[in-house]
């Protein structure tokens, strides 16, 4: 097996080129490659759609009760609140 810092010679060399490439492109060039890999991934991602969408549900709901309580304690302590006052 190869030894990682041999993988990252001449990485910088690859990183120059990739920006290179692509500021040579156009945006009619990026749109068709973006289709091409779209079309490519599409379905893969709806067939995994299903897989992560309670997760992120899960994420979503999460992030509301976090809020909620931020909201409550803004309330609750409007003289700390980093916010302006209400009008």
């Amino acid at each position: 097996m190869r030894d990682l810092s041999q993988v990252r010679d001449g990485w910088d060399e690859i990183e120059a080129e990739e920006t290179r490439l692509l500021r040579e492109m156009t945006i009619a060039e990026g749109l068709k490659i973006f289709a091409v890999l779209y079309d490519a991934f599409a379905p893969r991602f709806r067939a995994e759609e299903q897989t992560y969408l309670t997760e992120r549900e899960a994420a979503l709901i999460e992030r509301q009760r976090c809020l909620s309580r931020l909201a409550q304690w803004l309330k609750d302590h409007p003289e700390e609140s980093p916010l302006p006052p209400a009008d």
